[in-house]
């Protein structure tokens, strides 16, 4: 499948880094970046978009199974199982327990990204040092800024669908065009503190082919767009970077770099949205009341 990509220069992503940059936006002292725009105004807004009550999870399960794009499993073990279920040794108390260690990022586990992820030139997010992440932990831009949970509303595009395909291949890169596509094609408008979830088809494309060979993901082009619209949140059925990855020097990943270090913009990797995309397929609504409650990890990247 031909690219439909033109590699921008590190000239270009150089001046698209420096643009954009939300540091001091919100005050020296400010960890929390794009979800700034996610008011308590704009929370209270969102809680009007319930009308079924329906609740659709976008994780998927824990991946135990080694494979191609999950190289780092989920392990998980049992401290205490059905055999061993009075091991406490408390008359009466009968329990199994679980034991879970994971790989908080990667190409398969459900995850969102701290400001503490990814550094450009030896800096994060507020110009902060990356030496501020250490063996034991990051000191700022953890996941703490999300500590009270996300909460508002969510704004489904799923590019695909809008354009007639069930996924987008690798070297099918999703566009500006694309996203404004996908807002006609649902009757939606992207906003100031939104959670803007970007549906290429992954699970679609992981069931029609046999071998995993990377992702569709959005251009470097959407970026002044989402500044624009200041979405709050980004989130993605792939990592929102195209894999393999740009070949421009410096700047493989400009998604992850330039949205998370310049402009404070956490990112939602490998969510689960076919299902979300069938359901606001069928009852003719991309808008929704968005719920996120990201792990407490003191130091945590993501």
């Amino acid at each position: 499948m031909a690219s439909n990509y033109e590699v921008p220069t590190t000239g270009d992503l150089d001046s698209m880094y420096e643009t954009l940059k939300n540091w001091g936006r919100w005050g020296a002292d400010d960890e929390r970046g794009a979800l700034n725009h996610l008011t308590d105004e704009r929370r209270a807004a969102a809680a009007g978009l319930v009308r079924s009550g329906e609740s659709i999870s976008l994780s998927h399960d824990l991946a135990t199974e080694s494979l191609p794009e999950n190289p780092n499993p989920v392990q998980h073990h049992m401290l205490a199982s059905g055999d061993a279920r009075d091991a406490t040794g408390i008359p009466g108390y009968e329990a199994a327990r679980d034991h879970i260690a994971l790989d908080v990022h990667g190409l398969s586990t459900t995850h969102v990204d701290a400001l503490s992820h990814m550094f450009v030139r030896g800096e994060m997010f507020g110009g902060r040092p990356a030496s501020d992440v250490r063996s034991d932990g990051a000191r700022s831009n953890t996941i703490l800024s999300m500590a009270d949970g996300v909460v508002g509303r969510g704004v489904l595009l799923d590019v695909a669908r809008a354009r007639g395909r069930d996924f987008y291949d690798t070297g099918e890169l999703v566009t500006v065009s694309d996203l404004e596509a996908a807002e006609e094609a649902e009757g939606v408008e992207v906003g100031p503190g939104d959670v803007l979830m970007v549906a290429w088809g992954r699970e679609a494309r992981r069931r029609a082919k046999e071998a995993f060979d990377g992702f569709s993901g959005l251009r470097a082009e959407c970026l002044p767009w989402l500044h624009e619209r200041e979405v709050a949140v980004l989130g993605s059925d792939g990592i929102s970077d195209p894999m393999p990855f740009v070949g421009t020097p410096d700047w493989p990943f400009p998604v992850h770099q330039i949205g998370i270090t310049a402009m404070g913009l956490h990112l939602i990797d490998n969510m689960a949205l076919a299902a979300l995309g069938a359901r606001c397929q069928a009852v003719g609504r991309w808008e929704l009341l968005f719920t996120m409650g990201p792990l407490r990890i003191a130091g945590g990247t993501g």
